[in-house]
């Protein structure tokens, strides 16, 4: 047979919790809503290392087993509890032509304020296979295109423009979750953490002079709401550039 008589092998569907069909009747008296709602507690109180099926049935005082019956493995319950905590955010409406950027801003520092309540979302967001297709992440979705409408974007760069505020809201955050899971290990509120690093950060900072000088008049501030005010200078920045392609169209 030549190569090109060969047959493809046939493809693989993406494994998703969104894809396998659910079943009809929960199985008292646990159910899936209660499976999500445990995970979650455990993933924002030990993180994502201590997730595993054996470990959450411990937590809820049943057998691993039990929870099989309603979430086919780890990366099914991974699925799930992404889209629960997508169901946390504040998406409002335009309000008029004029309003989607107040209402695209407010969206974008909900999402940041999700992510920082749960830390761990930040590891597993490149993971989670077919999430797009859950329905929290779907409304999200829906709610964010039609602020981009609203605004004047046409349909084909409406979604282009989402995924711009997205992108930026998910990269600055994940790298804010980190820093703060690291801080949540150290035991030490953020301002001891950083009054016990000064030593080394001006030893670092010597030969540095423009980077000392910043370093110096950011010393005293708040550090919670100085990273609040970094965010949001770089999303109103991405929201500028998108003002600039309403006003050019």
């Amino acid at each position: 047979m030549s190569p090109s008589e060969q047959q493809s092998p046939a493809p693989v569907p993406v494994p998703s919790v969104w894809t396998r069909p659910r079943r009809q009747k929960e199985q008292a008296p646990l159910s899936r809503e209660q499976i999500v709602a445990a995970a979650v507690r455990l993933l924002d109180a030990e993180g994502i290392e201590a997730l595993s099926m054996r470990k959450l049935g411990t937590e809820m005082g049943t057998a691993a087993t039990s929870l099989y019956r309603h979430v086919a493995n780890k990366d099914e319950l991974i699925e799930l509890v992404v889209d629960e905590v997508y169901g946390e955010l504040e998406l409002p409406e335009a309000g008029g032509p004029d309003g989607w950027r107040a209402s695209l801003s407010h969206s974008g520092h909900s999402l940041r304020d999700m992510v920082l309540r749960h830390p761990w979302v930040a590891s597993v967001l490149g993971q989670v296979g077919l999430a797009h297709l859950g329905p929290n992440l779907m409304r999200m979705s829906e709610r964010m295109l039609r602020l981009a409408r609203t605004a004047g974007f046409p349909p084909g760069e409406a979604d282009l423009a989402m995924k711009a505020v997205i992108s930026y809201v998910i990269g600055a955050t994940t790298s804010e979750a980190s820093y703060l899971s690291l801080l949540a290990r150290s035991g030490m509120s953020e301002a001891d953490w950083l009054r016990s690093l000064a030593p080394a950060a001006q030893q670092a900072l010597d030969e540095h002079p423009l980077t000392q000088d910043h370093y110096a008049t950011q010393r005293d501030r708040d550090p919670a709401r100085l990273r609040e005010e970094n965010f949001d200078y770089g999303l109103q920045r991405v929201l500028d550039g998108l003002a600039t392609r309403i006003d050019r169209d």
